[in-house]
């Protein structure tokens, strides 16, 4: 049985001693399975993928990729309170308080006018049951 990629990328990875750019382990990978041309061309994403989701491996940024096992959770774990933290702003906010308040404006108006219509509809009907009196 032949190995998967990722087999030969985990291989690859543990012969080096320290952190391993993407395209050499891609170019291994390749090379040790024979992939042709066309078919690394549409294997690339999924490896990508694989070797993201695998818990073995773990990307130092800049495309450097190594072995998790090597380096402290402290130094390849990202705080996601830091990552949302960066992403809002005080401009978001108030854009979202806009919004709000235009859509309750026009919640308010349409309430208003739904009411004069009934207030409307309440005098015809006290004229209508006068005028039925007499």
């Amino acid at each position: 049985m032949s190995k998967s990629l990722i087999e030969f990328a985990y291989e690859f990875v543990s012969s080096h001693e320290g952190s391993v750019n993407f395209t050499e382990i891609w170019n291994y990978v390749k090379e040790q399975s024979g992939l042709s041309e066309e078919d690394a061309a549409k294997k690339a994403g999924q490896f990508f993928t694989n070797m993201m989701l695998d818990g073995r491996f773990v990307t130092l940024g800049e495309n450097e990729w190594d072995l998790r096992e090597r380096h402290t959770f402290d130094k390849v774990h990202i705080d996601m309170k830091d990552v949302y933290s960066d992403v809002q702003t005080s401009d978001d906010d108030s854009e979202e308080e806009e919004e709000e308040d235009e859509y309750n404006r026009a919640f308010d108006e349409s309430k208003e006018e739904s009411s004069v219509e009934e207030d409307s509809d309440e005098e015809k009907e006290d004229s209508s049951n006068s005028e039925e009196e007499f």
